[in-house]
């Protein structure tokens, strides 16, 4: 097709897309087929044919049906995609009678359109022309492109970069349940853009949690268990991914072992052991892929069990401290934002899945601050590896689209420099001293390097490559003598012609031969007619065929002429294909190495995220936390890490720090339990927040915003920080407050941290103060944990005379002239008023609406009794009140002080101007 004819798909352009040569247009008469004559038979036409049959086999999916350079669709698909994408809907030929409804996008441009399709919940199938129309017109003129779906496109199953955010995971999920009583269930998830798989058992009271961990792009379930989990809202309230709804076959349990060998071979062993949910969830995961990818094979890592000894986060504590994501659902503002100093694509990765999952195995965690530390410790090695590891690529989703064949020479180049990087990093890393025993591992991986595999790749392929294999031109020049010789007929075939003429000249001492070419002929040999003779007797005829002879010349051929002919023909296509041949080949060696691949990005992975982890630890001054297995929780000059950036960049004062202590006291067992009452605005939300946010820093292996922190194990935190409601399944924000709060009291245990703020504020001030003060007792009671309860009820600093580990503290603040100062400081005691009146004024309440409000406060806080209403009927009807007009006075004052220009006044005019500013002041008094 010329370019001319290729029309782009943009937002409210009509496609008229021309018919592929060979093919019959939709709705041109059909002259074997009677029926088809008309446009309206109910006989279609065979493209049409070809396009049911490959719908009917991929129901649920937006068919890309492939038509030259377009990928087509038609009836229901055009007109969800024309909305979709925001494309023109047009028409192409009738079926029973009735227009078929048609848009298209441009087979180049079909990416965007992709990434825009999925991110709105649709699902595609990839429908490739498997032959070219020459070879389809070959059975018969009338005869339709062959055609296959290639590739079925969904959340997560993506692998192109354009398509993926290079910083996070794209799992796919698949959750297969077994119902005894309560159902349990088992989660594999993958990411196979990476080939990384996990699994793990959950409870229907875990389920909402681990999905929230994971956050699964795409979910896979059998009927049986989408009903169970819709039914009993066990999905996370702010769950995004989609639900695919699958065959109770794909979960077969019977057929998981075959599944599992015949992906990992003797490797699967460990696998077979797991119960028969797990298995069956693996063997679903696997399968579906197998779907999806129409047979092409995603190099699947060892599934590994997860969750173990890993630190628990409910979904509701994920939204309340706003680790990934803030609750307006942007990335920036976030915890991993800010601590995000990674260089590389698979080190951000890692970053999230740790922020994610912090550990709770103390040995592990202090090896992780190990490693951080060697780079803390020494900020010029920590310079010299960021530097290098800024051109060091992320080899492992490459790897991946390299096994589907959907790679090219830049993934192979990528390989190669990450594996020379990989040798230049371990020699910087050998310069540590004293290297921890995790950064002594990396060096042993990165200097182990499968450097052969390097200069294999480098003798192959230019130093600059296309993207696309297709495109050719990538082959290194000199590496193949056959593919030289091509791309030389190819690209200097005059020199070529002039070489052999020369040649031919010195061997015949026929000075006037001339090679020459037509189009009847082809290349031939022409010599003056005085010079035919001799080139037509031994031994010269050997070699000079007599093709022609003209009135003033003859004309030969000669085999070798032939034969160059041939090749300078096809030299282009030849050339292609022996550069196909070879990247084949260097295809199959990489894949060959694809262990020691994802070994060594999983190394300098880690080492990117240990040395960002030092880098912000030297920019933000953090402080390497102490970790043990004790209850301790003391932070000496506590800060939020968001809030600390946000306030230097924003150039305002810099943050307030402040020390939290719920360590046992004396011969204690259990945490300690503050009471923190103060107003709002004065800091005790982000005080709550930054120490929660502190211990998973601590525990994902990061230092942490204080000057010093020591921190006994913490199995789970629990935070209950905001207000928000859950519309779609009928709760108040009320009930959503209550719902979380069941869920920690429940749950948390006496090594678990706890943070609440504003318990029971939802209903009437009654019900509110009861229900926080028996909150308060069970966790000092029953739970024991260490935990920071924030409230507005003052009754509550009455419990630290009953209760032996709760101690009251307040957020301090300080009256000047009728305003209030927060000083964001937490101090010992409690809060003697909320300031309510206050903020209400910051907040910029009319003036009227602010004294009304003290005036009310001030009647109330007279009564002796908590008689609200007796006291209100004291008050004057608010409707009566006017506010009072300010008097306008013409401020002589004032208005002489806006006239001065200091710059224009001498010392003497300055004196002066004293005096009178002087008397105009007396003078505003005495009116």
């Amino acid at each position: 097709m010329n370019d001319k004819n290729i029309q782009y798909a943009q937002p409210n352009d009509e496609i008229h897309q021309p018919p592929i040569k060979g093919e019959v247009p939709e709705g041109a008469p059909d002259l074997q087929n009677p029926v088809s004559k008309k446009t309206g038979g109910a006989q279609p036409t065979p493209m049409m044919a070809q396009f049911f049959e490959i719908r009917a086999v991929n129901p649920g999916y937006l068919l890309f049906y492939r038509m030259g350079d377009f990928y087509e669709l038609f009836f229901d698909d055009a007109e969800i995609a024309s909305r979709a994408l925001g494309i023109a809907l047009t028409k192409r030929g009738k079926h029973l009678d009735q227009d078929i409804p048609m848009c298209g996008v441009p087979v180049h441009a079909a990416q965007d359109y992709l990434k825009k399709l999925i991110s709105l919940g649709h699902r595609v199938a990839v429908c490739e022309q498997m032959e070219n129309p020459a070879e389809a017109k070959k059975r018969g003129a009338k005869s339709v492109v062959k055609r296959d779906v290639v590739r079925l496109v969904t959340a997560g199953t993506l692998t192109e970069d354009d398509l993926l955010d290079s910083a996070a995971n794209n799992y796919l999920a698949s959750l297969a349940m077994i119902q005894h009583g309560d159902a349990d269930f088992a989660i594999c998830y993958t990411d196979i853009s990476t080939g990384e798989m996990f699994f793990c058992d959950v409870s229907a009271e875990q389920l909402s949690d681990e999905l929230a961990r994971i956050e699964p792009t795409e979910l896979i379930v059998a009927e049986q268990t989408h009903r169970f989990i819709i039914q009993n809202n066990l999905l996370p309230i702010a769950f995004s991914g989609q639900l695919a709804v699958q065959s109770a076959d794909l979960f077969n349990s019977e057929a998981a072992t075959d599944v599992l060998h015949k992906t990992f071979g003797e490797a699967a062993g460990p696998l077979l052991g797991q119960s028969r949910i797990v298995r069956s969830a693996l063997a679903a995961a696997i399968s579906y892929i197998d779907q999806t990818q129409k047979g092409a094979k995603v190099p699947l890592r060892l599934p590994q069990r997860a969750g173990e000894k890993l630190m628990q986060i409910d979904a509701a504590t994920r939204m309340s401290l706003e680790l990934l994501r803030t609750n307006r659902g942007e990335t920036k503002g976030a915890l991993r934002a800010t601590m995000d100093k990674c260089i590389t694509s698979a080190g951000s990765r890692l970053l999230s899945a740790r922020l994610s999952a912090p550990l709770c195995d103390p040995a592990a965690i202090v090896e992780r601050h190990n490693m951080v530390g060697d780079f803390f410790d020494n900020s010029l090695v920590t310079s010299l590896i960021r530097q290098k590891l800024k051109s060091t690529p992320d080899i492992v989703r490459g790897l991946t689209r390299l096994a589907l064949g959907r790679g090219g020479p830049r993934e192979m180049l990528a390989i190669h420099a990450a594996i020379s990087g990989a040798v230049e990093l371990s020699q910087e890393l050998i310069a540590l001293d004293r290297p921890s025993a995790g950064n002594q591992q990396l060096i042993d991986v990165l200097s182990n390097a499968p450097k052969d595999l390097a200069v294999q790749i480098a003798e192959r392929l230019q130093d600059d490559v296309p993207m696309l294999p297709r495109d050719g031109g990538f082959v290194r020049q000199g590496f193949d003598p056959e593919l030289d010789e091509f791309r030389k007929l190819a690209t200097q075939s005059r020199q070529v012609i002039a070489a052999l003429q020369a040649r031919y000249a010195d061997e015949t001492g026929i000075k006037a031969i001339k090679v020459k070419h037509n189009n009847v002929l082809g290349f031939f040999v022409e010599v003056p007619a005085s010079h035919g003779n001799k080139l037509m007797v031994e031994p010269l005829n050997q070699t000079f065929i007599h093709r022609q002879t003209l009135a003033n010349a003859v004309r030969f051929n000669t085999s070798e002429l032939s034969e160059l002919q041939g090749k300078i023909t096809h030299a282009s296509d030849a050339a292609l294909a022996i550069e196909l041949s070879i990247f084949e080949q260097l295809r199959t060696i990489i894949l060959d190495r694809t262990s020691a691949l994802q070994e060594l990005a999983d190394a300098l992975a880690e080492l990117d995220v240990c040395v960002a982890l030092g880098q912000l630890a030297l920019e933000q001054n953090y402080c390497r936390p102490k970790i043990d297995k004790g209850n301790a929780f003391e932070i000496k000059d506590g800060r939020h890490p968001v809030v600390e950036v946000m306030l230097a960049k924003g150039g305002k004062t810099s943050f307030v720090a402040n020390d939290c202590d719920l360590s046992p006291k004396d011969e204690q067992v259990n945490g300690a339990l503050w009471l923190i009452t103060g107003p709002n605005m004065g800091g005790k939300s982000t005080f709550l927040r930054q120490n929660a946010l502190i211990a998973i820093m601590a525990q994902m292996g990061s230092f942490v915003p204080a000057s010093a922190a020591h921190i006994g194990v913490i199995d789970r935190v629990f935070s209950r920080v905001g207000a928000a409601d859950d519309i779609a399944h009928g709760r108040s924000t009320f009930m959503v407050e209550m719902v979380e709060t069941a869920a920690i009291l429940n749950r948390a245990t006496a090594s678990s941290l706890v943070v609440l703020d504003e318990i029971g504020r939802g209903t009437a001030t009654f019900d509110g103060l009861s229900i926080a003060w028996a909150a308060v007792e069970a966790l000092h009671e029953n739970t024991g944990c260490r935990a920071l309860f924030a409230t507005h009820y003052h009754e509550l600093t009455a419990l630290s005379d009953r209760l032996d580990r709760v101690s009251n503290h307040t957020m301090k603040v300080r009256e000047w002239e009728g305003d209030v100062v927060f000083l964001h400081e937490v101090a010992n005691g409690t809060a003697d008023r909320s300031y309510g009146i206050q903020v209400a004024k910051l907040a910029g309440l009319p003036t009227h609406v602010v004294e009304r409000a003290q005036e009310v406060l001030d009647i109330l806080e007279k009564r002796e009794t908590n008689d609200v209403a007796s006291g209100v009927a004291q008050l004057p009807l608010f409707a009566q009140r006017r506010p009072e007009p300010k008097p306008k006075t013409d401020n002589l004052l004032q208005n002489r002080i806006n006239q001065i220009n200091p710059d224009e006044l001498t010392p003497r005019m300055a004196i002066d101007l004293l005096y009178e500013l002087k008397k105009l002041s007396q003078k505003h008094a005495e009116r």
